[in-house]
């Protein structure tokens, strides 16, 4: 991996970022609205979920 494949990465991950705002900000106000009501512990294991899907998806790709 070089620093190229890096920010490649960030860009990214900023494009997909950016989509939900963009093509449905009502929604994403919805769900954040929704997240602000979920307890730390649920949004902890959201957020391992999200890691753990991220890097099992990085390691059939790169593997």
């Amino acid at each position: 991996m070089n620093w190229s494949d890096l920010f490649s990465a960030l860009a990214l991950v900023l494009v997909i970022e950016g989509l939900l705002p963009f093509a449905a900000p009502g929604h994403l106000k919805k769900t954040l609205a929704m997240m602000l009501a979920l307890e730390d512990g649920a949004l902890r294991l959201m957020g391992l979920g999200s890691m753990l899907l991220g890097l099992l998806i990085l390691y059939f790709v790169r593997g």
